[in-house]
């Protein structure tokens, strides 16, 4: 008898993804060597729940990231967000995701910095039973306590990497080079779709 083959363990990276940038590749490669993951998938948001609407809309951030992690085999884009439309819940995804790949074991991968809001997010309390929590953290930076169930989160040390979409929209806005802060083809669609024109208002 052959014995049955070994379920899938996938991280999930959502966001914005306003644009995204070298530091999610680098970030989402790291987390996937540390874990031994079979892969990273990006989920961008359709109305981030704390953000709103983006300046650029949910197809063209997904169909930027999907030109970000082009080619690599390890990274994926999956549009479940944007498909179902109106805000963006991590739960709801998570309940989806599970029910449509049974086998796969999913790592939900934070930012430390998505810690101080976890206590607003839609039914939070059901993350840990719904995935596995990576938190990434920069730097020397320690995970601080009182944060919601830190005992059952893995922790993930990265390089700090003063990288953000809020600072490329910036550039943008202000006539400067975004080159090697983004993929080739992320560039390119940002001035072909002249996005970003304006000064950035919220931090992502």
């Amino acid at each position: 008898m052959n014995a049955e083959p070994a379920s899938a363990r996938r991280g999930i990276l959502g966001g914005a993804f306003n644009p995204p940038h070298v530091a999610h590749l680098i970030v989402a490669h790291l987390v996937r060597e540390a874990l031994g993951l079979d892969e990273v998938v990006f989920v961008p948001s359709c109305v981030h729940a704390f953000k709103g609407e983006s300046e650029a809309s949910p197809v063209q951030r997904a169909t930027m990231a999907e030109l970000a992690v082009a080619g690599d085999r390890c990274l994926a884009v999956d549009r479940i967000e944007v498909q179902r439309g109106g805000t963006s819940y991590t739960v709801e995804t998570l309940d989806a995701l599970r029910e449509r790949e049974p086998g796969t074991r999913w790592h939900l991968i934070l930012g430390q910095d998505n810690l101080s809001e976890l206590s607003d997010w839609k039914q939070m309390e059901r993350l840990p039973e719904l995935a596995e929590i990576v938190v990434v953290t920069r730097g020397e930076a320690a995970l601080k306590p009182g944060l919601p169930f830190p005992e059952r989160c893995v922790l993930v040390r990265v390089p700090a990497l003063d990288i953000s979409s809020t600072v490329i929209r910036g550039r943008v806005a202000g006539g400067h080079s975004i080159r090697y802060w983004v993929s080739p083809p992320v560039e390119a669609f940002i001035r072909e779709h002249g996005l970003y024109k304006t000064a950035p208002s919220t931090s992502d």
